[in-house]
């Protein structure tokens, strides 16, 4: 039988993390165009609203059902507005171990918004599903993303050479791939020894019934 994560909504004091909805649609559809998260994702540019639908209706539930990872939602507790996604990914059931990610809107950023929605989803990862080791892989040229690593207490343990590639603009307006290195970094239970209490008087963790 294969491992798959439970339906969850985790809740900080500003965030919500749930499953992605269709009513995300539109403002993923946004977020995914701008231009930072060109340059440093994977994802083919433009963005289109049918394929931002096909990610919530179709990869979403296929990268969950098959244990590899999950996708989350991140929202304003206050506004429900979509600020972000995080992605856990490469999931290993055996030891206990997965890859996570994050993605800020571009209208969300400077809120801290992405070091607080990673460290909820790995005080989860650790605290509820027994998980033992969580990897996040920067661009080396991201300063920011490593921040939000440096800032949830992950430890760096070197640098993946040449194996991350990155996106610039043409002269022409288009794009072209870059190879650049990733900064591997890991982050386990016992680093979170103090990191708790920015959490403090969050919701914490409670079963979404309406994960398909």
């Amino acid at each position: 039988m294969t491992s798959t994560f439970p339906t969850i909504s985790i809740s900080t004091e500003r965030l919500v993390l749930r499953p992605l909805d269709e009513d995300d649609v539109p403002a993923l559809t946004e977020m995914m165009n701008d231009e930072q998260v060109a340059a440093w994702t994977d994802v083919p540019q433009p963005v289109t609203e049918d394929a931002a639908r096909s990610w919530v209706t179709d990869r979403a539930p296929a990268q969950r059902g098959s244990g590899r990872g999950v996708d989350l939602a991140v929202t304003e507790f206050l506004t429900q507005r979509l600020v972000g996604v995080v992605q856990l990914a490469r999931t290993d059931w055996k030891i206990r171990s997965t890859e996570l990610s994050y993605i800020v809107a571009p209208w969300a950023r400077g809120e801290g918004y992405a070091s607080e929605a990673a460290l909820a989803t790995a005080q989860w990862l650790f605290a509820t599903q027994k998980f033992e080791r969580v990897e996040l892989r920067t661009p080396a040229d991201n300063t920011a993303a490593q921040q939000v690593a440096q800032k949830i207490g992950c430890i760096s343990e070197g640098v993946l050479r040449n194996a991350c590639i990155v996106h610039v603009r043409t002269e022409d307006g288009g794009w072209t791939d870059l190879r650049s290195d990733y900064i591997l970094w890991s982050l386990l239970p016992e680093d979170l020894a103090g990191a708790g209490e920015e959490l403090a008087g969050s919701g914490g963790f409670r079963p979404y019934s309406g994960w398909n």
